[in-house]
């Protein structure tokens, strides 16, 4: 066995309880309790096509009902496709996932009926696999045998070999080459052939399959593959991580899904000479994310990030690391982590190690990486205002460049929506698009790509500013990574967005130039996780989204807000600009939040936002010789140039 040396085996039986028992046999009743069924042919599809279409949320999945699917929300009732083929797709996820956890339960338990289950689909999927027919149909994204993405197929075939690795000595010599013969080097010649030329956690995922299936099979042809060709796991390493090693797709959840594939493969392969334990990469992947930790310890939901990914939740990865590299901030992660969760998983069964007398708590520092693009200001507990000035990050980014999201008292007031199922109509039709977020749209178009740059960023005296800009007058350094089009290139033409943050106790201010040449529609928005003011929504603003009647904004407008305690937002431009409030989904999309909107169509854009946090202070406002002047409670607090690169307070 490749995974594990006799010492964990022996490690793990002795730690291993009967809540932990119940547990794997819980997390995998569907298959334990059930006869084997295994597809005989290639009908699964995609996981992500298993939303309704109506609320953008899972539809319950049902062992005993593959042609008949229903909405958790009002009980719809859904059928033929795209419902079926992805109820096979959870099917084939379920089998692959028993495989690896029956068997770990095997070999804790010693338990022969759980050995039989693990056998039995093995040997199912074996008879069937070299058969199914190629097939795919997403976009984007390379075809699958038994399911319909290779992505899919290196996960299922992730979790076959790790089964297998457990039992192989109990198989005899037949099944033992039947099984590693039609299934597992029948799924990694399939996975070599439609790997992509591109970085992509698809292909570290892809690639991973590959290295397991050739670190238990002994065969260095596939772990020179996955380790050490282009776009392998070394060359994605090289090539895909940003300075602070942050994942250059920009979302935390595809940050993690990416290690997940490596750390999969090391778990396996750490001893087979093609491990890449001891490079500098892992350690910052694994540091990165806790530095950008939002106040309720979750992650910022930038760009694709389906409800509940935002949540560090991720002991499969960090018990490994902190086993492996003992470094103290992962076991005070898993510290954290436990105190709201049983520490029951098969990874701290195998690689657990005694944890920190301390918990990891929300960072409480101001964080600034200006090359990477992701700057978070803290500046009191329970408050963060993140900033999103990251490079284009491909298929998984969303449209919105300088996109602001803020968290106080704890909860996301002007949140980053995050997404839903990639296969419902919300997630291209709302979730993706630069109107469903705290930025800049166009003509209701999405941003073209475009990298945004830093001009300035300061602290000083308990004030920080930030000072971004991105530009579409020059062509951007695009990712070698494959994407589908979803913006405007021609709207955006010649625009110059600037936004500038200075953020000082309870209060935000928030001024965004804009250079229009071309005189299009501007629109800045704040969405507003929170309860409104009273208002009659009787126009179209964006779709999906309803609003009230413009009203003029050449002097302040305040408007207050409950969450549950109250905060105050003035709007203000100088110009012809127009205020909207309205209201669209929240995800889900069962309940709703609030647009506040600025339109102009000025060349030349200013609009500026104010945010007092407490909800008690007599804030006022007002330009004069190119400065915006604040003041709070009758005292003079900051004094900050509308257009030049030189800020002061």
């Amino acid at each position: 066995m490749k995974q594990f040396t006799q010492s964990q085996v022996l490690q793990a039986r002795e730690h291993v309880t009967p809540e932990i028992i119940e547990a794997l046999i819980a997390n995998n009743s569907d298959v334990m309790s059930n006869p084997v069924l295994v597809p005989e042919t290639g009908c699964a599809t995609w996981n992500h096509y298993f939303f309704c279409p109506d609320h953008s949320v899972r539809l319950i999945w049902d062992r005993h009902s593959p042609g008949l699917h229903h909405c958790p929300i009002d009980h719809a009732s859904f059928a033929g496709e795209p419902y079926d083929g992805a109820w096979w797709r959870w099917l084939n996820g379920l089998n692959a996932k028993a495989c690896y956890e029956l068997a770990v339960l095997w070999l804790l338990t010693n338990e022969p009926h759980y050995l039989s289950k693990v056998r039995d689909i093995l040997m199912q999927y074996a008879k069937y696999y070299p058969d199914y027919q190629e097939h795919g149909g997403i976009p984007y994204n390379g075809p699958g045998k038994a399911n319909a993405q290779t992505l899919c197929e290196a996960n299922c075939h992730t979790d076959f070999a790790r089964g297998f690795d457990i039992i192989r000595t109990t198989l005899i010599e037949e099944e033992d080459q039947y099984i590693a013969e039609r299934l597992l080097r029948s799924g990694a010649e399939f996975l070599m052939k439609h790997r992509c030329n591109q970085i992509h956690n698809h292909e570290v995922k892809i690639s991973a399959a590959v290295g397991i299936i050739g670190a238990v099979l002994g065969d260095k042809r596939y772990l020179e593959f996955a380790v050490n060709s282009q776009y392998g796991l070394r060359y994605q390493l090289e090539h895909a991580l940003m300075p602070d090693g942050l994942w250059f797709e920009g979302s935390l959840h595809y940050h993690f899904y990416a290690l997940q594939g490596f750390f999969t493969y090391e778990k396996v392969a750490r001893n087979s000479g093609y491990s890449l334990l001891e490079t500098a990469w892992y350690p910052k992947m694994l540091s990165v994310p806790l530095s950008q930790l939002m106040p309720d310890m979750t992650l910022p939901k930038i760009n694709d990030c389906v409800n509940g990914q935002e949540k560090l939740t991720h002991t499969d990865i960090y018990e490994f690391a902190w086993w492996h590299y003992g470094t103290p901030e992962y076991g005070q992660l898993l510290k954290q982590i436990y105190s709201q969760h049983p520490r029951n998983s098969i990874d701290a069964l195998f690689y657990g190690q005694a944890l920190p007398s301390t918990p990891l708590l929300p960072p409480q520092k101001t964080l600034h990486i200006a090359e990477s693009g992701l700057t978070i200001i803290r500046n009191k507990p329970g408050q963060a205002i993140c900033i999103k000035h990251t490079p284009y990050g491909g298929e998984h980014d969303h449209y919105d460049r300088l996109g602001l999201t803020v968290f106080n008292h704890g909860r996301a007031i002007f949140p980053d929506l995050g997404t839903t199922g990639y296969g419902a109509p919300l997630h291209y039709g709302y979730y993706k698009n630069s109107f469903s977020h705290n930025t800049l749209c166009i003509n209701g178009r999405n941003q073209a790509p475009a990298n945004p740059y830093v001009v300035a960023y300061r602290e000083e005296n308990g004030t920080v500013q930030l000072i971004t800009e991105v530009e579409w007058k020059s062509t951007p350094l695009i990712p070698d990574s494959k994407t589908r089009i979803e913006w405007d290139a021609e709207a955006y033409k010649d625009v110059v967005y600037r936004r500038n943050i200075t953020a000082k106790d309870d209060l935000l201010i928030d001024i965004i130039t804009v250079d229009n040449p071309h005189a299009q529609e501007i629109n800045t928005s704040y969405l507003i996780n929170a309860t409104p003011p009273e208002a009659e929504y009787t126009t179209a603003l964006f779709p999906h989204t309803i609003a009230t009647d413009a009203v003029p904004i050449a002097a302040p407008v305040k408007l207050s807000w409950q969450s549950p305690d109250k905060f105050n937002i003035y709007c203000f431009s100088a110009g012809k600009s127009v205020l909207f409030q309205g209201k669209g989904p929240n995800n889900p999309s069962t309940s709703e939040l609030t647009y506040l909107t600025m339109r102009s169509k000025e060349q030349r854009v200013i609009h500026i936002t104010v945010t007092d946090f407490s909800g008690n202070d007599d804030i006022d406002m007002k330009i004069e010789n190119e400065y915006l002047l604040v003041t709070v409670n009758a005292l003079a607090a900051h004094s900050i140039p509308l257009i030049s690169n030189q800020e002061s307070y």
